[in-house]
C-alpha cells in the first residue's frame, strides 16, 4: 500500500496497530512528534500528499509501534510538565497523573521561596526538574537506586540547565550523613504488587524497568520504609507528598497515621477521581 496522503497513512496504521493489539493512537502521537506539528497542523494536512520520507518513517515507526514498544521509547523522549525530557529503559515513561503532584505541591508553596526539596526515586529527573523549574530559588536533590537512572537524570539536567544535586542509592542510604533537612520530600516510588503483573499493559511490563514499578508487601513495602525515617529527614513542619496506586489509599493512610500518631494524612484524588495522592504533615 502506498498512501496518497496523511489520513490514509494514519488509517494504515491504525488497522496495524490493532491487529497487533498495541495503541493504534501511538502512530499519530509519534507521527505529530517527528512532523513538530500540534493536532490542528494535522487536521490541517490530513488531505496533503505525505512525503516519501516522511511515509518511510512511519512504516518504520509503526513496525517497531507492533512489537509493544513505547512510543516515547521509540522516540528517545517524553513531555512532562512542559518539560521534554530523555527517557530510556532505564527509566519509567513520565505519567500525566505525575504532574498533578507537582501542581499540588506549587498550590502549597510560593514560587519565589526558598525551600530544600528531596526527590526519592527521581528516574528521569521528571518530578525534581520541574520543581526546580517551578521552584527557581530552591534547592532539590534527587536520588534513584540506579545509576543508569541517574545518568538520564542527569543528562536531562544538563539539557535543560536546571541546577539539581544527584544521589545514588536505596532510599535514605543515598543521602550523605551531614545533609541537611528538607522542607518537602517527595516520591512517586515502585507500588505494584507482583499478582497485578497478570491484568498489566504488556507495554509497561515488558519494556518499562521493572524495578521501577514492582515492590514487595503488596506493593507497599516503599512506603512502609519511608514512614519509618522519613521524620528524621524532614524539617519540623515539612511536608512528605507522594503517589500511589490507585486501590491503595486505605493501606497508605493507616500506615502512616500508625508509624506517625502526631502527623496529618490527607489524600487527594487524581484528573479521573481516583485517590491516588497523599500529604503527610
Amino acid at each position: 500500500m502506498t498512501p496518497t496522503n496523511y489520513k490514509e497513512a494514519l488509517d494504515w496504521a491504525f488497522l496495524l496497530l490493532q491487529e497487533a493489539n498495541c495503541d493504534p493512537e501511538a502512530a499519530e502521537y509519534v507521527l505529530l512528534e517527528r512532523q513538530d506539528w500540534r493536532k490542528t497542523d494535522l487536521l490541517l494536512n490530513e488531505r496533503q500528499p505525505i512525503p516519501s520520507k516522511v511515509w518511510q518513517q512511519l512504516q518504520q515507526d509503526v513496525a517497531q509501534l507492533a512489537t509493544g514498544l513505547p512510543a516515547q521509547y521509540l522516540l528517545g523522549y517524553a513531555w512532562f510538565d512542559g518539560l521534554k525530557l530523555s527517557v530510556d529503559s532505564a527509566t519509567l515513561i513520565p505519567r500525566q497523573e505525575t504532574e498533578e503532584l507537582v501542581s499540588w505541591i506549587s498550590e502549597c508553596y510560593p514560587a519565589a521561596a526558598r525551600l530544600r526539596f528531596l526527590d526519592i526515586g527521581t528516574g528521569s529527573g521528571a518530578i525534581a526538574l520541574a520543581l526546580q523549574r517551578r521552584f527557581p530559588q530552591s534547592t532539590v536533590v534527587a536520588t534513584d537506586i540506579s545509576s543508569e537512572a541517574l545518568k538520564v537524570a542527569s543528562k536531562n539536567a544538563t539539557a535543560l540547565q536546571l541546577p539539581l544535586t544527584f544521589y545514588q542509592g536505596d532510599l535514605w542510604q543515598a543521602l550523605p550523613k551531614d545533609e541537611p533537612l528538607f522542607d518537602v520530600i517527595v516520591s512517586n516510588p515502585p507500588y505494584i504488587a507482583a499478582d497485578e503483573k497478570k491484568v498489566m499493559d504488556y507495554s509497561v511490563l515488558n519494556f518499562e524497568p521493572q524495578t521501577a514499578l514492582f515492590a514487595d508487601h503488596q506493593g507497599l513495602a516503599i512506603y512502609e520504609r519511608l514512614a519509618a525515617n522519613v521524620a528524621h529527614y524532614l524539617q519540623p513542619k515539612g511536608n512528605l507528598f507522594m503517589e500511589f496506586g490507585y486501590q491503595q489509599a486505605v493501606a497508605i493512610q493507616s500506615i502512616f497515621q500508625t508509624t506517625l500518631p502526631n502527623h496529618q494524612v490527607e489524600i487527594r484524588r487524581d484528573m479521573a477521581n481516583w485517590p491516588r495522592m497523599a500529604r503527610v504533615y
